[in-house]
């Protein structure tokens, strides 16, 4: 019997299997970075272990240190969660060799699937190697791990060699291993795949769909079981493949298959041997624990002949912290508050008060709801959403709401991988009534009598009071009675105002503000905006074309052989910056020429820091003389 656990992982994952094992009675131990020092896991677990460094791949990536951390806290198992090392053979021998009990899948079956490019081979698909114009567009995918790290797009044969390397550079940094290969991509097609629990006695589950058709950067960020909308046939053939292919490595334990389906056929893209971070939907839909289950078969006992019967629909949504209309940038700061509420499951490795950092995923939890039908469980989930208070960082948040909302999402026969693509524009578009928001907010500053809220000095009281919160200026006055009167936006009379919620009246209708000012943001009814100050600052004001780093992070590679002088041209790739396990790429906003380069592989950035200046060309076509 299993008495003490470590988790070989950090955050959210190993929350949540420290829920389950004390429901069970475990004991429980965290490894950690000196980044994750004040972390949830570690406040959570029984012991936590320290791994000197911050970087995963002194730490986390680190299985010699992990093995040694179990054997000095007295742990008897190892669950890797996934990510980092839930899928390294080495490290499942490493941690049985040294007596402990691993719960995971065989280290043979982990080395015929967890390499994409051995499961391909194993079931007779043969990845693309002298690829050529007809082939495009390809996919470079990174042989090990998976969320979306170390994959790359191609449609353009003269940019493979440059993504080859981008790829395995950020593959290795993030699974430690920067083996890359090459294989066609499909436009436009879904993404499901097919949970598996399998037994030391024979025994095999398939726990049927989930659909991860909703993904930026190939990873995940809205998944639903079951997957809807597919032909039985297809469904079958899907359950099928999956059971086939566990029963071919003798797999042992929780995986999943996935598939890419598309015109009414299945490609298969992957094994991956470990709990997948959308496990909720399955376990909320089957009416299970999926961790208990490792844990049961890890200590040798059976499954039940057969699964239990599904029951209703549940969709689960990923709260990153990033800003989905700035190409996806991962956002650090203060959680300052963060509360979900209602008949929801919420997994998550933060609490209020918490920071985020720039080493690891922008993920601050995974909101999951149940329902008898899709349809009731999307309104739920946006529902759900809408409410919940998350002050801070830029979120994704009402991306999530409107992506639920969204017409194509809702009817299941638009659902593919294109779907950002498509609607992000329409998707990042703010919600209605921020305008309102700014003059709560404003109004709320004016009533608190302090300079909390903005600060800076006094009108008379003939002038209007200006503020601006986002994009918006507030106008506003104070009136004889103690009140106040807003003249930009028209139409809006406040109603009543406190420093912590006004009431306005819009139309006919009043709706109220909740309003919570931090430092440089307010967040009022919903809307988190950022306050602007009066005058602009002489020292904010930059050199036109300057190129400032979007998020904090390592510059991990400068464009080859780019110099001060050079001319490059709009769109151009100038240097990658990695932040949160994720390369991001910096390029030139315009034709011209590079007049200061301020980066180096292996700086340390913050946010704003200048990293280059591109002096734009002046345009001639206007110079050009037409002939007569």
């Amino acid at each position: 019997m299993i008495s003490t656990v470590l988790v070989a992982n950090r955050g959210e994952i190993a929350c949540r299997v420290f829920r389950t094992c004390r429901e069970l009675g475990i004991s429980t131990v965290a490894v950690y970075s000196d980044a994750d020092a004040g972390a949830l896991h570690v406040r959570e677990a029984d012991a936590a272990v320290r791994l000197l460094g911050a970087a995963p791949s002194e730490t986390y990536l680190r299985g010699d240190l992990v093995v040694k951390a179990a054997l000095a806290a007295g742990a008897d198992a190892v669950h890797p969660g996934y990510g980092f090392l839930s899928e390294n053979a080495d490290f499942a021998r490493a941690v049985t060799d040294a007596g402990l009990l691993w719960i995971g899948p065989p280290p043979a079956a982990i080395e015929a699937m967890a390499s994409k490019t051995r499961a391909k081979e194993l079931l007779g698909i043969a990845p693309l190697t002298d690829v050529t114009e007809a082939d495009l567009p390809v996919l470079v995918k990174a042989a090990a791990g998976g969320g979306g790290r170390g994959m790359r797009i191609v449609r353009e044969l003269a940019a493979l060699e440059g993504e080859l390397r981008a790829a395995s550079a950020e593959a290795a940094s993030a699974f430690g291993d920067g083996e890359v290969f090459v294989e066609p991509y499909v436009e436009n097609g879904r993404h499901v795949e097919v949970q598996l629990l399998c037994d030391t006695h024979g025994t095999v589950w398939a726990l049927g769909t989930r659909d991860c058709s909703l993904q930026r950067r190939h990873q995940k960020v809205i998944e639903e079981a079951p997957a809807p909308g597919l032909p039985a046939a297809l469904e079958a053939g899907l359950l099928d493949t999956a059971v086939r292919a566990a029963k071919a490595v003798g797999y042992v334990g929780a995986g999943t298959v996935e598939f890419l389906v598309a015109d009414g056929r299945a490609h298969f893209l992957e094994m991956n041997t470990r709990l997948q971070v959308e496990h909720p939907v399955t376990e909320e839909v089957y009416g299970v624990d999926l961790v208990a289950l490792q844990l049961a078969v890890a200590e040798g006992r059976a499954l039940p002949p057969e699964p239990p019967a599904p029951r209703g629909h549940a969709i689960e949504a990923r709260l990153y912290a990033e800003d989905p209309a700035r190409d996806w940038a991962p956002q650090t700061g203060v959680l300052h508050r963060f509360e979900v509420a209602g008949d929801v499951r919420v997994d998550t490795g933060y609490v209020s008060g918490d920071a985020i950092g720039v080493h690891y995923d922008p993920m601050l939890a995974k909101v999951t709801v149940h329902a008898e039908t899709r349809e009731a469980a999307l309104r739920k989930l946006a529902h759900t959403l809408e409410r919940a208070v998350v002050h801070g960082p830029v979120t994704n948040r009402d991306l999530l709401v409107a992506s639920l909302k969204h017409p194509e999402y809702a009817g299941t026969e638009a659902l593919d991988t294109g779907f950002y693509d498509r609607n992000l524009t329409v998707l990042t578009t703010p919600p209605p009534g921020e305008e309102y928001a700014a003059a709560a907010a404003a109004v709320a500053r004016a009533s608190h009598g302090t300079s909390r809220f903005g600060g800076g000095w006094r009108n008379l009281r003939s002038q209007d009071e200006t503020r601006t919160y986002g994009d918006h200026e507030i106008r506003y006055r104070p009136t004889r009675d103690g009140g106040y009167e807003i003249t930009s936006p028209e139409g809006v009379r406040v109603v009543a105002a406190t420093p912590g919620r006004v009431s306005l009246e819009v139309d006919g209708v009043v709706r109220h503000f909740e309003v919570t000012a931090y430092e440089d943001t307010v967040h009022a009814g919903g809307h988190r905006l950022t306050v602007r100050p009066r005058f602009t600052d002489p020292a904010d004001q930059r050199e036109p074309g300057s190129l400032l780093a979007p998020m904090p992070g390592t510059v991990v590679r400068v464009a080859d052989c780019l110099a001060v002088g050079d001319r490059v041209t709009a769109g151009q790739p100038l240097l990658w910056l990695e932040a949160m396990k994720m390369e991001h790429r910096v390029i030139a906003p315009a034709s011209g020429t590079l007049t200061a380069l301020h980066a180096a592989p292996g700086r340390q950035v913050e946010v704003g820091a200048l990293l280059a200046v591109v002096q734009e060309h002046a345009s001639t076509e206007a110079q050009e003389e037409v002939p007569a």
